[in-house]
């Protein structure tokens, strides 16, 4: 069951274990409860997480290429990197498509058409994209098709006022704008295919001519291996996102996203600076995006970010993948 007390898996899952010798990850989920839980027992699943659990040796390779090309150098030997890379941290690979700037700006923008169709919002496509999202959900969440046929649903308007919404690419790159990101600036973006496609992305691309992806830096050989492998891809996206300069998310209820955010501040010693609005006020600023002063957008967007950057010891009962700043597991980083 979700969030099981220790005694459950000492009883029940320990003589499987013991008997089979071997355990297999199905997903990703919080099985174990996080509190109260015994102080070694956290600080035992801290090392699992941050230090015993790799990728395996064709991803730590084809992460190391994808930071070096980044970069424009080998990456640096680190915990960090020691931990995502292995022996390929440090270690010489042909370039290829090296990225001529030595930092990066990594962003995770989680608007791929599984995400927009769920979210039940609206994002300007008209009666086009209407139908072409309640199509998606017919198909892949048939349970969500019926709950809208038999109950009254929050408006489109309601959930975005709420933060409810995925942060469009649009809205993204307006943010960025305003926290003080250049144009020079070199971005990473991280994600499967952005819903809309060029369309979608044409004002971030517009404005950041120096962006990236997996798909730009690595040949299709390389590629190739981890091509029908979502998870595998997911994992390249993490190694890029984890290790860059700054990472900003736009979904902060993205698994995902929340992942990289617990490793960087975990490794990162307050030196890997993580981006993570509040959508629901940023959602107030936006909708008002048609009239206000850039000048006045800029301030309101910056002390947003300020105040979600403030360092708060982890909550009771929050995930320390998540946020791991807490004594029995940001005590010993080094070992």
């Amino acid at each position: 069951m979700k969030e099981s007390k220790p005694s459950i898996y000492v009883k029940k899952i320990l003589p499987i274990l013991l008997k089979n010798r071997v355990v297999h990850f199905v997903g990703f989920g919080n099985r174990l409860s996080f509190d109260p839980i015994p102080f070694q027992l956290q600080r035992l699943r801290c090392r699992c997480n941050f230090h015993a659990l790799r990728f395996v040796h064709k991803i730590q390779e084809t992460g190391a290429l994808l930071v070096e090309r980044l970069q424009g150098h080998m990456p640096h030997l680190s915990p960090l990197q020691d931990n995502l890379l292995g022996h390929f941290a440090g270690k010489s690979i042909p370039s290829g498509n090296r990225n001529e700037s030595s930092k990066y700006l990594a962003v995770h923008l989680r608007f791929e058409i599984d995400m927009v169709a769920y979210s039940m919002c609206y994002f300007g496509g008209g009666k086009d994209e209407e139908e072409e999202l309640e199509m998606y959900r017919q198909i892949h969440f048939p349970a969500l098709t019926e709950i809208k046929r038999t109950t009254k649903l929050p408006s489109a308007a309601f959930l975005r006022s709420e933060g409810k919404c995925p942060l469009a690419p649009e809205e993204a790159v307006l943010m960025l704008a305003a926290i003080g990101f250049k144009r020079r600036t070199s971005i990473y973006i991280a994600g499967a295919e952005i819903y809309g496609g060029r369309h979608r992305m044409a004002a971030i691309s517009r404005l950041y001519p120096a962006l990236v992806t997996k798909e730009t830096l690595l040949s299709p050989s390389e590629l190739e291996p981890f091509r029908n492998f979502s998870s595998q891809l997911a994992a390249l996206d993490f190694i890029a996102c984890a290790s860059a300069d700054a990472f900003a998310m736009t979904d902060p209820g993205s698994q995902f996203s929340s992942l990289v955010q617990g490793y960087r501040m975990y490794y990162g010693g307050g030196d890997l600076p993580t981006l993570r609005p509040n959508k629901r006020r940023l959602a107030s600023i936006l909708v008002k995006n048609a009239t206000i002063e850039w000048k006045e957008f800029e301030t309101r967007v910056n002390k947003l970010i300020q105040q979600t950057k403030q360092v708060h010891e982890r909550p009771i009962a929050r995930s320390i993948f998540r946020h791991p700043r807490c004594p029995e597991c940001m005590c010993r980083t080094d070992n």
